[in-house]
């Protein structure tokens, strides 16, 4: 590898170690401060002169705070002449505001990405953005990265012969679709619609799933308005048995304690693009490693190799 300086954010420091252990790096270290009128200060105590940094930071709870503090890394990168700066964006919380779907409303994942780039990103890895035109809404190379492989990975070892794949919505069936041809089963989506971030309603599920083991794929999963309205539709359409996956476990509001406490549910796996606290680690949860896959992406683009390969089937 080219020399690189590998640099973690207060988000997920965890994840920013283990990156690092499978790239073969030391992960260099970051001081944030907080000046007595609660501004931050960030150092990056390593050099960046002419090298090739990696920032990583999900923005995540407190979103704020983590943003601000990336920017600041990113400034801090820049004025220390970095040949080149990506950021490792495992979540992007602003990705849901893709769209104006309301009067004088704000497009936060066009103006966070603007943030982004005038604060020195020249590039970023992203994992699985809730839509695919906030890929668009960056003016630098992005290379956004999907779960898919390592939940196909995982759901492989089950006997999937009575298996059907569904998705929470149409926005998300292309990805349950793709997740579908890798493990060779069909899929089904629901019909979905949202009347507030707390809200929704999925008035039928389009495909067959009576009789059916369903493993329900969605991008995220926060309040998990939309999983517990989803499992009631499948129940009414006799499902067998259901298992729940996404890539961006956030979790939220006691979501994961409904999960957990519905009987037919049998399993919950989620990747670690995001800190899950050993308080919300319930018998029913499994979380899978990102780390490999965001390593080799970062180990191809600091070599100039191609990502695309990393899509292709297991």
């Amino acid at each position: 590898m080219r020399d690189i300086a590998v640099f973690s954010g207060s988000a997920h420091p965890t994840l920013a170690h283990e990156i690092c252990r499978h790239l073969g790096v030391e992960l260099s270290p970051t001081r944030v401060t907080r000046f007595a009128n609660d501004c931050l200060e960030v150092q990056l105590q390593a050099n960046c002169r002419e090298r090739d940094v990696f920032l990583i930071q999900p923005l995540v709870p407190p979103v704020q705070e983590n943003l601000v503090e990336l920017l600041l890394m990113l400034d801090a990168a820049r004025g220390a002449s970095a040949a080149r700066t990506t950021v490792v964006l495992p979540h992007y919380a602003y990705a849901r505001s893709d769209k104006k779907d309301a009067p004088r409303i704000s497009i936060g994942a066009r103006l966070v990405a603007d943030l982004m780039v005038s604060a020195g990103a020249s590039r970023v890895l992203a994992l699985t953005l809730h839509s695919p035109q906030v890929h668009g809404f960056f003016s630098v190379p992005v290379d956004h990265l999907h779960a898919l492989r390592e939940l196909a990975g995982y759901f492989s070892r089950y006997d999937l012969s009575n298996t059907v794949v569904v998705s929470p919505d149409l926005g998300n069936a292309k990805e349950a679709a793709h997740f579908a041809r890798i493990v060779n089963v069909p899929v089904a989506a629901g019909a979905k619609q949202r009347f507030a971030d707390d809200k929704v309603q999925i008035s039928t599920v389009i495909g067959d799933v009576s009789g059916r083991d369903v493993i329900v794929l969605d991008d995220e999963i926060a309040k998990g308005s939309t999983m517990m309205e989803l499992l009631d539709k499948l129940r009414e359409r006799g499902a067998r048995s259901i298992r729940v996956a996404c890539t961006h476990g956030l979790f939220t509001s006691g979501a994961l304690d409904r999960l957990q406490a519905q009987e037919d549910v049998l399993e919950i796996v989620s990747t670690n693009s995001v800190p899950i606290p050993e308080s919300k680690m319930v018998p029913k949860l499994k979380v899978l490693s990102i780390a490999p896959a965001l390593a080799e992406a970062m180990r191809r683009i600091n070599i100039g190799e191609s990502v695309s390969t990393l899509f292709e089937a297991p």
